[in-house]
């Protein structure tokens, strides 16, 4: 028996191969219903487009890139990246395109995996935890690799861009507590050189005016726990503090308690990123959440137009959403 072809489907369907081509690959503008009957068709005779011809037909890898250069205990914990991911792959799917995931320690193996990448392991990549001043950026236009940057970056650049607000729900957070009567609120934030930590923290300055309270985190358990005892060993210890991420939020909530500390009549937190536990916990956690699976999927899409001929753009995701609860009522 010969093998199914391209052709085989195209007159099962009733239309070109070209058009079969681009209804798979989702290179072309297609019609729902002559995607519909493409994909019924190949459903029916048992066709499914080899991988490595569908590369070399387009001179493309059909796959994008993430790399990360955190601590694998900051990714584990962080409920950023899995819905984020989620977001992305939500995207990919609709065209059968690979997410590659890289997870390195350092930043000469970072470089070594974006030269990498430009080798044709993968047709773009998509940039997260900007630096106010990011190496990266210069480096993948150098490579001439597709590239869409996630956060608010301010340097000058010709990549597409996913930006959020997150300074807004700081100072929404900073009005509630003030409101409430916290004149001494400390900020744990995250690593300073994140653009994402800065804005948080430059918003929390810009309303305290000053940095008296401003302590720098690195988004782990360990931080948030270690930070929390030296702002409560203050001689004037804060009432209230913000955390840039629930990790280190929800460990500051743990050695408060352990100090005896009621939340929150003794001490009123909130944290960020608003992880799926944070509603449950007791207090309840007062967090913003984020929607990274919306970023995502914003970031995914861009790219996927990019690499296809679109001209870089920039995107705004209004996603920050505050959730007041019991932790700072």
């Amino acid at each position: 028996m010969s093998r199914t072809t391209i052709a085989d489907v195209a007159r099962e369907a009733g239309v070109t191969k070209a058009t079969v081509s681009h209804a798979l690959s989702g290179n072309r503008p297609i019609s729902d219903e002559t995607r519909a009957k493409v994909l019924a068709a190949a459903a029916k005779l048992d066709w499914v487009p080899s991988q490595s011809a569908r590369a070399l037909a387009t001179r493309r890898a059909n796959a994008i890139a993430v790399v990360l250069a955190r601590d694998p205990e900051v990714i584990a914990n962080d409920s950023f990246f899995p819905a984020f991911i989620a977001g992305v792959e939500s995207v990919l799917a609709e065209s059968e395109t690979a997410l590659l995931l890289q997870v390195v320690p350092d930043r000469d193996a970072e470089e070594r995996a974006y030269r990498t990448l430009s080798h044709g392991r993968a047709d773009g990549a998509l940039l997260l935890d900007l630096r106010a001043d990011d190496w990266r950026v210069p480096l993948l236009d150098e490579l001439n690799l597709p590239t869409v940057l996630v956060g608010a970056y301010e340097q000058p650049t010709d990549f597409s861009c996913v930006r959020t607000d997150d300074a807004a729900p700081v100072r929404e957070i900073l009005a509630h507590l003030r409101a409430g009567g916290h004149e001494r609120i400390a900020h744990v934030s995250g690593p300073l050189d994140y653009v994402h930590s800065r804005a948080r923290a430059d918003a929390y300055l810009a309303e305290i005016g000053s940095d008296e309270l401003l302590r720098e985190g690195d988004f782990t358990a360990a931080s948030g726990r270690d930070l929390t005892e030296e702002l409560l060993a203050l001689p004037e210890r804060p009432t209230a503090i913000l955390y840039s991420n629930d990790t280190m939020a929800i460990a500051g909530l743990s050695y408060a308690r352990s100090q005896g500390l009621s939340i929150p009549r003794d001490l009123a937190i909130s944290g960020f990123d608003d992880d799926h536990l944070s509603a449950h916990l007791s207090p309840a956690l007062t967090s913003v959440s984020s929607d990274p699976a919306a970023r995502g999927r914003a970031a995914a899409r861009i790219l996927r137009e990019v690499i296809l001929g679109a001209q870089p753009r920039t995107e705004f995701v209004d996603c920050n959403v505050v959730h007041f609860r019991d932790s700072t009522s």
